[in-house]
């Protein structure tokens, strides 16, 4: 019995992936409802098992703002990388 759990702790081990910050960035934007200037937060995850992860997060920090995850594949993570600035916060659309 104990053999089995260790041997099932080293394979959740084994499946666990290790996330790593790439990138992020603060875009500025005007909120049309109340023309009030508005960050956005963006940031890019590396995922060892799974690609790369866009982390959106759009507004204020209330718990209102909105947020969306987006999984990326290599060539549109550098995409996002190399956006220009007047450019950023085209993955939102």
């Amino acid at each position: 019995m104990i053999i089995s759990l260790v041997r099932n702790k080293r394979l959740l081990d084994d499946q666990r992936s290790h996330m790593q910050l790439v990138s992020s960035r603060t875009i500025s934007f005007i909120d049309v409802p109340s023309l009030a200037i508005v960050e956005a937060k963006e940031l890019l995850f590396h995922d060892e098992g799974k690609g790369f992860l866009l982390y959106l997060s759009g507004g204020d920090s209330s718990s209102t703002a909105e947020e969306r995850v987006v999984f990326l594949e290599l060539r549109e993570a550098l995409i996002w990388l190399n956006e220009p600035p007047e450019d950023q916060g085209s993955f939102w659309s």
